[in-house]
């Protein structure tokens, strides 16, 4: 049987908006809805860990040793600044959404299904790759490095265009 944990008040208060913003019967139109799902997603993505530093804080949290460091060192322990640095020297890559002169790049980019790329476009490719991946790829001529980039990418696209026509749908 697993054990049951308790929410937190903030968890609390977050499922009741969240309650009231989507089963609202007020706001029947697709825009609040989605507006309802997109800000659900926030709420759950500022729980999420971020990197190393908040894995190991709910591990912490979740076992008591941060109420006993609390407790031996005070409150300002040095807890956050080591949590932010951890975060910030191993990030979970979480990929940003593309935006539509990006989406509409990547759709010219895909449908012409060309075995070989030239540098120009692998420059162009990379631009929207490392921002969206956040990271700092170089121009390669490497393919298995290039084919990993490829595949990651047409997998956001993918994502993107379904969930654009999804919209498309729930505004007819």
């Amino acid at each position: 049987m697993a054990k049951r944990t308790r929410r937190t008040k903030a968890e609390m208060e977050a499922a009741k908006k969240h309650k009231a913003a989507v089963y609202d019967p007020a706001k029947h139109d697709a825009e609040s809805i989605i507006q309802a799902i997109i800000n659900k997603d926030e709420e759950v993505q500022k729980h999420e860990s971020q990197g190393l530093g908040d894995t190991i804080e709910k591990i912490t949290e979740a076992t008591g040793i941060k109420k006993v460091v609390k407790w031996m060192f005070g409150e300002d322990c040095g807890c956050d600044e080591r949590k932010a640095k951890l975060n910030k020297m191993f990030p979970y890559n979480k990929p940003l959404c593309l935006t539509e002169s990006e989406y509409e790049w990547l759709h010219t980019y895909y449908t012409e299904q060309k075995n070989t790329i030239d540098m120009k476009k692998q420059k162009e490719f990379l631009e929207i790759y490392n921002r969206v991946m956040q990271t700092k790829e170089v121009p390669t001529t490497c393919s298995d490095c290039y084919r990993d980039w490829h595949r990651r990418m047409h997998k956001i696209y993918n994502d993107y265009a379904d969930n654009k026509s999804m919209v498309n749908n729930q505004r007819r």
